[in-house]
């Protein structure tokens, strides 16, 4: 038999779960077999909804060999760095991810992501020891695209990640906000209202009236400045209080301010200038202020309420913006 101790990471989590990402290369079918004839938690039979909690102890009636070679083998993470950090404490860490590179890996790009590389720098530096945390890693809690540049937060642990989580969850709890350069002028704050659908096969999305089919989307639209020298041009800032595929670019495009560079939803011919005079073929969008609004007085990241953390503008960006807007 062996016997597992509920770890910080592990805690508040049913039985099947813990054991599902424990043995991560057992069968489902497995894993309530054990459950029914071979787990016993803190010395008692169990059934897979019970709540294993820190401290717990967990005793398997299965040999440490059979343990092994269910369990999948502890990934040996090397990811060149390529992330600048802007805050990290005990439970957080706050990120600027580069142009170019995903937040998570995809069919394409398995190793070399955000979140390999976020893993690789905390177990380099010992703040992750994956050999003692076998059902958790830390992980993103927000994405961005992989050609928009900014801010990513990591949660460090099990309840900070799932603090965060809730908190993403909650429109305006942690004010996610933009910057970009748009076509066209914009005098005054937008609040863009809309229903998001998504064609998969093109990676694209559409906005129709908020009382339609789909999932809705909500941006709020600050102008900042307007330039007539190169054109017409507005330098916005951009909330998003939901966060759904595309969202900033398909919104802006669809109120007719489309973002400069954006291939996907921008106009031809002024993506065709933009490319001719600053060789920008892709979006401008950085994310560049987080704001802690409305953290639970008695959870885990209390400490962080009425906080803000901002990412500088990246080279390109403050080329692109001088120019444009002197």
């Amino acid at each position: 038999m062996i016997k597992l101790t509920i770890g910080e990471n592990q805690g508040n989590q049913r039985l099947d779960r813990f054991l599902k990402k424990y043995f991560a290369k057992a069968p489902l079918s497995r894993i309530y077999r054990l459950i029914r004839k071979d787990v016993k938690v803190n010395g008692k039979r169990r059934n897979p909804e019970t709540i294993v909690m820190q401290g717990d102890e967990l005793t398997i009636y299965i040999s440490p060999e059979e343990a092994e070679l269910l369990k999948r083998p502890v990934r040996q993470i090397k990811a060149k760095r390529q992330f600048g950090i802007i805050y990290e404490d005990d439970n957080i860490l706050i990120v600027s991810k580069p142009f170019g590179l995903l937040t998570h890996g995809d069919s394409r790009e398995k190793k070399n992501h955000l979140a390999n590389q976020v893993l690789d720098y905390l177990i380099t530096t010992d703040r992750y020891d994956p050999g003692c945390n076998a059902t958790f890693a830390p992980a993103p809690a927000n994405r961005i695209d992989r050609n928009t540049t900014g801010l990513v937060i990591f949660g460090k642990n099990a309840e900070a990640l799932k603090e965060l989580n809730a908190m993403i969850r909650m429109r305006g709890s942690i004010g996610k906000i933009y910057m970009t350069i748009v076509s066209g002028q914009i005098r005054e704050s937008m609040h863009l209202q809309g229903s998001m659908t998504k064609d998969e096969v093109r990676n694209r999305v559409s906005v129709s009236p908020l009382q339609e089919q789909g999932k809705d989307m909500e941006t709020i639209i600050t102008p900042i400045e307007i330039s007539r020298q190169k054109g017409l041009f507005t330098l916005v800032e951009a909330e998003i209080l939901t966060g759904r595929t595309h969202q900033i670019r398909a919104q802006l495009a669809a109120a007719g301010h489309p973002i400069i560079g954006d291939s996907k939803y921008g106009k031809p011919t002024v993506n065709a200038a933009v490319k001719e005079q600053y060789g920008l073929t892709t979006q401008l969008l950085h994310a560049y202020k987080l704001v802690f609004r409305d953290c639970r007085p008695d959870g885990s990241l209390a400490y962080l309420q009425g906080k803000e953390f901002i990412c500088p503008l990246p080279e390109r960006f403050i080329r692109i913006k001088e120019d444009i807007f002197g």
